[in-house]
């Protein structure tokens, strides 16, 4: 299916700096030009805005509000249809979201905008004001699909203070432990008994507001070159006598020998529904309830739709809808069967996107302006509680913290695809850069496991090093070839660890040691040092130790290797040693680009 576009334009030439920035982060997915020139002449822009409107699900435009929305009034229809606009002030300072926050994504578009540019969002809506959960466009961040309702009366009777009735039937449920969700309904309300005022999550039709997780699987069986009108009519049929949402549906499953058949690709293409495939030996393990002995002798398994949707639907799926055949009509070939069931967890990786965000040391002014844009995308941040802690200053009331434990990285990396998976934007963080010594290897593997159709997005986003810090604080110690060595043998033996201490003794390198000593390993650093010294590290070698790097209690001091203060080193303190031409002087710390006698070119 063709994805609508995300325009940007400018009211003059000043603009296109800010829309390539805007485009180079991917906020955006083309610039609107005048034909000819920098200026646009009488009436381009609006018969560009007209053209692309119906086409489009978000236009930033950089002007004053008053002239954007004296070009965008004639094209206004309905707030479920409308496309997002957000101005941009030239310099970038301040995003408003001027039309669709909620519906469209402006809110949550601005946001992204002002925390890539450094910039502020400008929210003028009544649940941004009050830290309120925005009950009628939070779901999409969860991998969800809205359903029917009246919305807007659920808005209103939110925004007048009014206990809102909540109901989570399927899907995943970690979002009732919002903060912005407690706020909006205090405690637990009693059953107010009027609809407009109910939210359900739920894979079913009804009464009430009604956000549907990707949680169906449709399981079909069909002849040979069955028509696609018949296809959709068997769906659609099977969905509606069950009562069940198309919205919840997470895909189609079939049999293997079904994988090429068109109407079928042609079914999942339009919809948006991914395919499974299941071998003959895959489909006749699944007990089923309606076997068939003919299905059974052409296609060496007794059951497709059923056994199908069930393997889809995975440990503890349950099948809602027992198989029923469509035929076809007068002008149509072919017949199709029919079952559904329901997933235990929804599943929608194609939805899914897995953000590896390093923080960076721990100040926030440190924090990369691609890191903030990945926290302020991301519905749920995963991480150690310290870390996490540094950050808390930029999460919103509509993005959940999920607390580990400092050992616990596999489980972290697990929890945070598993999330990715059923469709939700996750932010698995490490502080510093992600790359070095923190998460994005392990989440990687992890991810590599999952077969590629099973696998969300995953991006990295670079974050500053300890290392750099540093570095930065000490003077200019990196100006020559360095490396990193962790002295933690948890992951790595000692033989190892030693092995590199040597051979970056040999090699004179600026060494940076992480994980340098801790209660439970408090002998690994000396030993370092001696084999530093052993192998021709001369005693004079400036060391700089920096702890708590980019936190209030930050401290940087500077010794020399022979009688480095080892008792006052622990797991928050990076050790940096200089190689055999570093020299200090002035309390800065500088190695020289080149060895004596080399020249700079």
């Amino acid at each position: 299916m063709t994805q609508p576009l995300r325009w940007g334009f400018g009211l003059s030439p000043d603009a296109l700096p800010l829309l390539n920035r805007l485009l180079e982060a991917g906020l955006i997915d083309q610039i609107a030009r005048p034909a000819q020139g920098s200026h646009w002449t009488s009436g381009e822009l609006p018969s560009l805005l007209a053209r692309e409107w119906p086409h489009s699900n978000a236009w930033i435009a950089v002007g004053a509000c008053g002239a954007i929305t004296r070009l965008i009034a004639p094209l206004l229809g309905q707030k479920e249809s409308d496309p997002a606009v957000v101005v941009l002030d030239p310099a970038g300072r301040f995003a408003v979201p001027l039309l669709g926050g909620h519906a469209a994504g402006g809110e949550a578009l601005a946001q992204a905008i002002a925390a890539s540019l450094d910039g502020q969002a400008v929210l003028s809506g009544a649940s941004q004001h009050r830290g309120l959960l925005a009950l009628d466009a939070f779901g999409r961040s969860w991998g969800w699909r809205r359903g029917s309702g009246d919305w807007d009366g659920l808005m209103k009777a939110a925004q007048r203070g009014e206990p809102i009735e909540l109901e989570h039937r399927h899907g995943q449920p970690l979002w009732q432990g919002l903060s912005g969700l407690s706020a909006l309904t205090g405690a637990s309300p009693e059953r107010s008994g009027n609809s407009g005022r109910t939210l359900v999550v739920d894979v079913e039709q009804g009464p009430g507001c009604r956000w549907h997780p990707p949680a169906l699987w449709l399981g079909l069986g069909c002849e040979r070159g069955t028509s696609l009108s018949l296809l959709e009519r068997a769906v659609e049929n099977a969905l509606r006598d069950r009562g069940l949402a198309a919205e919840a549906v997470a895909g189609l499953a079939s049999a293997t020998r079904k994988a090429d058949e068109t109407a079928l690709l042609e079914l999942a293409g339009r919809r948006g529904w991914p395919l499974r495939c299941f071998s003959s030996e895959e489909l006749r393990a699944v007990p089923v309830p309606n076997p068939s002995a003919a299905v059974l002798a052409e296609l060496g398994t007794a059951s497709v739709a059923e056994a199908a949707a069930l393997l889809a639907a995975g440990v503890a799926g349950e099948l809602l809808l027992e198989k029923r055949i469509e035929r076809a009509n007068t002008d149509e070939q072919g017949a199709a069967t029919v079952a559904i069931a329901c997933a235990a967890q929804q599943w929608a990786p194609q939805r899914g996107q897995l953000h590896l965000v390093g923080s960076g040391p721990g100040s926030l002014d440190l924090l990369t302006a691609d890191a903030r844009r990945a926290l302020a995308e991301s519905s749920v941040w995963v991480g150690y509680g310290l870390y996490l802690d540094l950050l808390e200053p930029l999460r919103r009331p509509d993005q959940l913290r999920r607390d580990g434990q400092l050992t616990q990285e596999r489980e972290r990396c697990r929890e945070a695809l598993q999330l990715a998976c059923q469709g939700l934007t996750v932010a698995l963080v490490s502080s510093g850069e992600s790359g070095i010594y923190g998460m994005a290897g392990l989440a990687l593997e992890q991810w590599l496991e999952l077969a590629e159709p099973d696998r969300p997005a995953f991006s990295v986003h670079p974050g500053i090093s300890a290392l750099q810090l540093a570095a930065a604080r000490a003077g200019a110690p990196l100006m020559h070839d360095f490396c990193t060595i962790s002295l933690s043998d948890r992951l790595t033996p000692w033989e190892v660890i030693e092995r590199r201490l040597q051979a970056a003794a040999a090699g004179d390198f600026v060494v940076a040691l992480y994980n340098p000593r801790s209660l439970g390993r408090d002998w690994q650093l000396s030993r370092a040092r001696a084999l530093l010294l052993a192998g021709g590290r001369p005693a004079n070698t400036p060391v700089v130790l920096a702890r708590q790097l980019g936190r209030r209690e930050e401290a940087v001091s500077l010794h020399n290797l022979g009688d480095l203060p080892i008792d006052q080193v622990d797991m928050l303190t990076l050790v940096l040693i200089g190689n055999s031409t570093t020299r200090q002087a002035s309390g800065r710390v500088v190695t020289p680009r080149g060895y004596p006698g080399a020249a700079l070119r």
